[in-house]
């Protein structure tokens, strides 16, 4: 059976789950019908619905096969589970199988809960209430990324509404009629989903938002109201329906005082109003009135609500005030409440776009520093694709504040690359502070890194700033973060999560506001299974990884960072160096550079102060190659590089990597032969 990822689904596929959703005579069936939906996606492989019963405070529990928590007399132990701190604390909540044992360790023993990755609850909510909860069990330990926790959100929204539905139909079993009604509400209610979701641009949006409203309550007037850049003003879009089903859009900027929506965002609360009450209408209110020729009899406004931020206020009127009643107002919220959420995707994506054009210019201005020698990210030189893949990752992360983990072998750079991220990110204005975390005992680091208080241990005779305190409205580069002592990644870890910290000797807590940028030359992944570094603090430093390819992986970088070096020192030495042999530079590709980028200007150093004249004499010291760094199999008689891969990969039947491959064959990394395949020429699917 073909499968379909959930960032493929689109309206249709939205619209299919929910349809198989509804289908189900009860929520065991629910429970099923969403686990076959994630094990399809691969977004988990088992999923349940957990309902809240305020009354007697147990917990109801759907999973497929069906196990009844009475008979297995786990109610009890279920209401004090996840679902429990839900309740307090109404957003998703992740963690591993440890983590659950250690927060719940009864509720681990029982059926519900074998070993497992990795769990996640999302709340399901009808009209701002919790009634229950959605879980999602993964085998393996791999956090759910963010578009993935957008799409069991938007899962967890369509079980909220089939979970609420079959409630009803179950407690109201005999009233036909009012399931009818709440029926046809959820199709307009997903109809109106499917059409706003997948609108960025906010004129779009508004002009489906208005389609949607006018074809299922014949609204004449929908607008919708969001704050102006410019203080003081709002900007409303609206699409009047004066004649039939063509409507007349319209755009304006309007004064927020006095206005209907001024006090909707004040208040946050919905506001209805008929023709009598015209004259407590502000002149922008009273516009929409006489446009109307005063037919309009009444004015609804929603507040749209992201969470606890008010973005906007959801404008609609009408001719007809019976439209307003009970029954559509309860359906018209929850639409406020999907047309929320588009209009928090559109001004997203609108910032994403500013972002993008800003992140554009400056990737010009960066192009250009790369390219001057004096300018301020002059050491960071490279036109390789890996280099431009590196430096793309710089432009995309810099503007955030996530937490960026360098990572690479000694000598490729890892510092230029976390400064690069500093000065092109929001913070530029303070200085990045740096602190190297092998450079010290654990005591001096703990110190260094949190501070002191006065008499906090022996020799504190004042009180010392830490780093972090430094760094606050700024970036902190931690180096070499692999080799901090386990004692004390607790305490970086809890400054990640909650951005306060105590100073040794201290119980006053000191907020601070950084932007941790991190790096290692070590395998993080394999320490974190050797029990050598602490498993959820490699998850919060690995929120953007960047790695850095070592130079023997980027040749093509290698004249041109020969020169700049050669500028450089030439120009500090008081020597004039004209030109490097192109027998030289040839030379330089061909090593393997174990000290990567340090070690190639150590040498280019090296060269310019045993050069008697203006032509660079490069002076090698003698090399002690690895068996890795050579060539396994020798050249043939009369055979060149080029020849020998040529060969090599014929054998192999064109495969590069692998114990059979070319690589393999010739001693070299995968990416290392891709690079020299390339500088040569040789592509190996032409290979007869």
């Amino acid at each position: 059976m073909s499968t379909t990822a959930m960032s493929d689904l689109g309206q249709q596929g939205l619209l299919d789950i929910t349809r198989s959703l509804l289908q189900q005579a009860d929520l065991n069936g629910v429970a099923e019908t969403l686990t076959q939906r994630v094990k399809q996606a691969g977004l988990a492989e088992r999923a349940a619905v957990l309902l809240w019963q305020p009354g007697n405070q147990r917990v109801s529990y759907f999973t497929s096969p069906a196990v009844d928590p009475c008979r297995s007399g786990e109610e009890t132990l279920l209401a004090q589970g996840p679902l429990h701190r839900l309740l307090s604390r109404p957003d998703t909540l992740q963690c591993d199988y440890s983590e659950f044992c250690a927060s719940w360790s009864a509720l681990s023993q029982s059926p519900f809960y074998g070993p497992f990755g990795r769990y996640a609850i999302l709340p399901l909510a009808q009209e701002g209430r919790i009634f229950g909860g959605c879980e999602f069990i993964r085998a393996n330990q791999t956090p759910w990324s963010e578009k993935e926790l957008q799409r069991l959100q938007t899962l967890a929204q369509l079980v909220a509404i089939v979970a609420e539905q079959l409630q009803t139909r179950l407690s109201r079993s005999a009233d036909r009629q009012q399931l009818r009604l709440e029926r046809d509400n959820f199709r307009i209610l997903v109809d109106v989903t499917n059409a706003v979701l997948s609108r960025l641009d906010i004129d779009e949006l508004v002009s489906e938002v208005a389609k949607s409203l006018h074809h299922h309550f014949h609204i004449d007037a929908i607008s919708v109201v969001l704050r102006s850049p410019q203080p003081g003003k709002l900007d409303v879009y609206t699409s009047h329906y004066l004649d039939g089903d063509t409507p007349l859009h319209d755009v304006a900027e309007v004064e927020e005082s006095g206005s209907l929506s001024e006090q909707v965002f004040k208040h946050h609360q919905m506001m209805l109003l008929t023709l009598a009450d015209m004259n407590q209408l502000a002149q922008g209110d009273r516009q929409l009135f006489s446009l109307w020729g005063n037919e309009l009899q009444s004015i609804c406004l929603l507040p749209l609500m992201s969470g606890e931020t008010m973005l906007g206020v959801l404008k609609l009127a009408q001719r007809n005030e019976q439209v307003f009643n009970a029954s559509n107002l309860r359906l018209l919220r929850q639409i406020a409440g999907r047309v929320s959420i588009a209009v928090d995707n559109a001004l997203a994506y609108q910032e994403i776009q500013r972002l993008k054009e800003r992140l554009a210019d400056e990737n010009k201005v960066l192009t250009e520093q790369l390219n001057t020698l004096d300018n301020e990210f002059g050491d960071i030189i490279g036109r390789s694709d890996a280099m431009l893949e590196v430096l793309r990752q710089v432009e995309m992360v810099a503007q955030s504040d996530s937490t960026v983990l360098i990572l690479g072998e000694t000598g490729t750079g890892k510092e230029l690359i976390a400064r690069a991220i500093h000065q092109l990110s929001q913070r530029r204005e303070k200085r990045m502070i740096k602190m190297n975390c092998a450079a010290m005992p654990a005591g001096l680091l703990e110190s260094d890194l949190f501070g002191h208080s006065r008499g906090a241990f022996t020799g504190a005779s004042a009180p010392r700033t830490g780093r972090f305190e430094l760094a606050d409205k700024s970036s902190l580069f931690l180096d070499e973060v692999g080799d901090m002592p386990l004692e004390l990644q607790p305490k970086l870890l809890r400054v990640l999560q909650e951005q306060e910290f105590e100073r040794l000797g201290s119980n006053t807590l000191i907020r601070t506001d950084v932007r941790l940028i991190a790096a290692t030359n070590r395998d993080l992944r394999q320490m974190v299974e050797d029990r050598q570094f602490r498993s959820d603090l490699y998850y919060r430093l690995n929120v953007f990884p960047i790695q850095l390819p070592p130079l023997r992986e980027r040749p093509d970088d290698i004249p041109l960072l020969a020169k700049a070096f050669t500028s450089k020192i030439a120009r500090r030495l008081g020597r004039q160096i004209d030109s490097i042999p192109t027998q030289a530079l040839r030379t330089l590709c061909d090593m393997p550079w174990p000290g990567n980028v340090r070690e190639l200007e150590n040498v280019i150093e090296r060269a310019v102060l045993l050069t008697p004249g203006n032509v660079l004499q490069l002076s090698l010291p003698e090399w002690s190659y690895s068996p890795a760094s050579l060539p396994a199999e020798p050249l043939l008689e009369g055979e060149d590089e080029a020849q020998q891969i040529i060969r090599i990969l014929k054998e192999t039947n064109g495969v590069v990597a692998g114990p059979k491959g070319a690589a393999q064959r010739l001693g070299l990394k995968r990416t290392t032969l891709l690079s020299r395949m390339k500088r040569l020429g040789i592509d190996k699917d032409t290979l007869a």
